[in-house]
């Protein structure tokens, strides 16, 4: 599976104190994009708790107006609110959803903690319907556990 070749160059990234926080989560941005065909858009998007906004890091993909999110406003900002993985099989069927993309056709967010709280979260779209698995969401809980390492 690609998500277990992956894990070694994510630790790789993370444990590289040579470059700053913000390009070591472009590197992951950059590693999962190119080698996951189905992740189109890979992102990261940071909570401001005192303004209950998530607020946007380090992407790859198509450019986005969506830099700031209040909390509980579509996907990103309902696991701001949650704490809880939240996969979309098709972003059309969600009536909390904010179209970044009329090509985004599925979408995987997962939190990030530190210390139990939610600092912010990984931000996937994809153009293919449905794609997400249950690998999808450990792998990627396994990359927010790494980032929050940084933290």
């Amino acid at each position: 599976m690609i998500f277990e070749t992956l894990k070694p160059q994510v630790d790789a990234i993370i444990s590289n104190t040579e470059k700053t926080t913000d390009q070591r989560l472009l590197n992951i941005c950059e590693l999962l994009e190119k080698h996951i065909t189905y992740y189109n858009w890979v992102g990261f998007y940071f909570a401001k708790a005192d303004k209950k906004e998530l607020h946007l890091g380090p992407y790859v993909g198509a450019p986005t107006d969506h830099t700031v999110i209040p909390f509980g406003k579509g996907i990103c900002g309902q696991v701001a609110v949650s704490n809880q993985n939240f996969v979309v099989p098709d972003v059309m069927a969600q009536d909390n959803y904010i179209a970044c993309s009329i090509t985004v056709k599925a979408e995987i967010v997962v939190p990030i903690f530190v210390n139990g709280e939610n600092i912010g979260q990984i931000d996937i779209d994809s153009n293919t319907a449905d794609p997400f698995t249950e690998a999808d969401e450990r792998f990627l809980e396994y990359v927010c556990q790494k980032v929050a390492t940084l933290f």
